[in-house]
């Protein structure tokens, strides 16, 4: 009797657990594609950006958003702050979509987004970002604990591979080529000043291309692939790690035999050292975009038209509802300990909690 009473415990309790969370779509400008990233400094402080050249702020949790910048002719691909005052977004840059004019990869505010301006930095010319990751980097100064900011921006999609670093809070940048590397950079997820991962391909032609894992150990200066998939056709386009351990990345097929329905995420469990495939969803049109994980086995996955739901580390999975084509997804945790995350795509969703 004890025993099977700890059994429908168990499963009322994952039942409850079960709807614990779920997204809600807020109200946002109409926007006719995919929207690419959405950053928050805490909870009700965050920005979004779009291939409009705008870029969006709420201080209410996403309840109202106001437009801080219209800039036609950029085409704003990936957002990243500091803290409430200063952040960074990158830019696509020409010769990949139609319309986009602005060469200049990456923009700075100090004000919270109200001005923003271009980044200076030394080294070979990047042609445009696609993900910016901050590494809070803490230190003893003078007998208190303060913290140095380390930013690591990539790009881009469609090649070329290149880098841009800063060790001094984005008071200076310097670019590095990548492209020895892998041809395209889709994301990074730096676990310190030296030790990161980024999503790559390895080749400019997605005919020919793998999908690829790139991996640093000191500090993006050199890189060795520790994951390539078999097939062409694939990249690898958004990571995430809900621990330093665990960790999810969702891969890309470009396949035109639409019989080729298997789409397919990759797992590490060993912080990036290496990876297994597995299998998401047999749908041709669900192709994978962003990632995010509440804990290391219950996490969301954003696809060309609908979002997915795992509970049990990417071993299987259900439809939800995350709109169309989700490009990011952001959990993040309050200092103590609350959960609460954002998304981007079609549209802007917010995480949570069921009452």
């Amino acid at each position: 009797m004890n025993y099977v009473f700890i059994l429908l415990f168990f499963a009322i309790t994952q039942t409850l657990t079960a709807q614990e969370y779920s997204w809600k779509k807020l109200t946002t400008e109409p926007y006719p594609g995919k929207q690419d990233d959405i950053y928050f400094v805490n909870e009700n402080t965050g920005w979004y950006v779009n291939g409009y050249g705008k870029i969006f702020k709420t201080a209410d949790g996403g309840a109202t958003w106001a437009m801080q910048l219209e800039q036609k002719g950029s085409f704003f691909r990936c957002i990243a702050f500091i803290d409430s005052l200063t952040g960074f977004v990158g830019t696509v840059g020409t010769d990949y979509f139609p319309n986009v004019k602005d060469t200049i990869p990456l923009y700075k505010t100090t004000d919270g987004g109200a001005t923003w301006n271009p980044v200076t930095y030394s080294g070979p010319v990047v042609k445009g970002l696609c993900a910016i990751d901050i590494v809070k980097e803490q230190f003893i100064n003078h007998g208190e604990i303060g913290f140095k900011n380390h930013i690591f921006a990539v790009g881009r999609v469609g090649t070329p591979a290149f880098m841009l670093v800063s060790h001094d809070g984005g008071e200076s940048f310097k670019s590095v080529d990548l492209n020895p590397y892998g041809r395209s950079l889709y994301d990074i997820k730096m676990f310190n000043k030296n030790e990161g991962i980024a999503c790559s391909a390895s080749d400019a032609d997605v005919r020919k291309s793998n999908a690829r894992i790139l991996s640093t150990s000191d500090g993006g200066v050199t890189w060795q692939t520790v994951y390539e998939s078999t097939r062409p056709f694939e990249i690898t386009w958004k990571c995430f790690f809900p621990t330093r351990e665990i960790g999810y990345a969702t891969i890309q097929h470009y396949n035109p035999d639409s019989t080729v329905t298997s789409q397919r995420i990759i797992k590490t469990t060993d912080g990036g050292k290496t990876w297994k495939e597995i299998a998401f969803t047999d749908d041709y049109a669900s192709r994978p975009f962003g990632i995010g994980f509440l804990d290391e086995k219950h996490g969301y996955v954003g696809t060309m038209n609908s979002g997915y739901e795992t509970r049990d580390g990417g071993l299987s999975w259900k439809k939800i509802n995350l709109g169309r084509a989700t490009n990011k997804i952001r959990i993040l945790k309050t200092p103590d300990g609350k959960v609460y995350g954002y998304a981007i795509g079609v549209n802007v969703f917010k995480l949570e909690q069921n009452s």
